[in-house]
């Protein structure tokens, strides 16, 4: 997807990185419609999924979804994250999380999304982000329909 915006250099997205859990998945649980909506796009976009699997259940419930999953250990999360993004490209990687460890891959990629759902998300990510999304679904639709995207970021 290559976007340009008024303002802001042309953007090149084709990379995407979520957090897991309070970001694609409550409770460890994936949020109805986050697998149709990764298999759909996945055609566009390479997807990662990076999580330390605080709830043990990742590996099943992204079983049937087209995304790299990559399981992290609890020390260090926000760096290991950002190693990952710095591998593929930050110029070239979205990036959307919640948490506190969400904070340097957010402020470090081409467009940083933070959303707050069920599990809330942390204030210093917030203000990493250059956007902030009430819904993981409503990424989605940035990603169908990049003008939205557009219209949040230029100048």
């Amino acid at each position: 997807m290559i976007i340009k915006i008024s303002g802001r250099k042309t953007v090149k997205i084709k990379n995407i990185i979520f957090d897991y859990n309070g970001t694609i998945a409550i409770d460890g649980q994936l949020i109805e419609g986050v697998a149709k909506s990764i298999n759909e796009l996945s055609s566009d976009f390479d997807f990662h999924v990076i999580t330390a699997d605080t709830f043990g259940s990742v590996n099943n419930e992204l079983k049937d979804v087209n995304c790299t999953l990559i399981i992290v250990p609890e020390e260090n999360q926000d760096l290991i994250k950002l190693e990952h993004l710095i591998k593929l490209g930050k110029e070239t990687t979205l990036c959307v999380g919640n948490g506190r460890n969400d904070k340097l891959i957010l402020k470090e990629s081409v467009i940083g999304i933070t959303v707050i759902q069920d599990e809330g998300t942390s204030t210093d990510t917030l203000m990493a982000s250059d956007i902030i999304c009430k819904s993981i679904m409503d990424v989605f639709e940035f990603l169908k329909k990049p003008d939205r995207l557009k219209a949040t970021l230029r100048n």
